[in-house]
């Protein structure tokens, strides 16, 4: 029986994230705290699963009602930041994390983590958009995001500094 957390955590659900159901190697792969334990959970295996980096990154520390709501928001096709959705209980690939709504909520998620160590300059927010995403976005699609993040009012440009009125949990 493996010993490691996140190996037995894999061993128990096949290989596959606990989410999206897609293969996930060892080296892709985080414990994901059902209830985190910032909001009291524990370290023990009933509240912990294996997901993908990309979507332990978005639930973070939200509270489990908070992750249900993510996943009740998808309206029966899960779609992963990792690029997979779920659609009746079958995968398909999307490449990457495609909708502006899971953009959307990936960048807050980071953002948010950040903390004081956010970008200041509309630049190196740019910047750290694409890091986020691997390089993989189009100047457009980052572009998008941005203007997405200001209409919502997650961040307000004045010039070329960035100020931020992120929400606590999810978007």
């Amino acid at each position: 029986m493996p010993t490691k957390p996140i190996e037995r955590l894999l061993f128990a659900q096949g290989g596959l994230c606990f989410f999206c159901q897609r293969q996930l190697p060892p080296g892709d792969a985080s414990v994901e705290h059902l209830v985190a334990i910032s909001n009291g959970g524990d370290n023990v295996d009933d509240n912990c699963v294996a997901c993908c980096k990309a979507l332990n990154s978005l639930l973070g520390r939200m509270s489990l009602k908070e992750k249900l709501r993510v996943f009740l928001n998808q309206k029966g096709a899960f779609k992963c930041p990792n690029g997979v959705a779920r659609e009746n209980g079958n995968s398909k690939e999307r490449g990457s994390a495609t909708s502006i709504e899971s953009r959307l909520a990936l960048v807050a998620s980071d953002l948010r983590k950040r903390g004081a160590a956010r970008p200041r300059t509309l630049e190196s927010l740019s910047s750290t958009i694409n890091a986020l995403f691997q390089k993989k976005l189009t100047s457009q699609q980052i572009a998008s995001l941005l203007a997405e993040l200001q209409t919502k009012g997650f961040v307000s440009v004045t010039d070329t500094k960035v100020s931020y009125h992120l929400p606590l949990g999810d978007t």
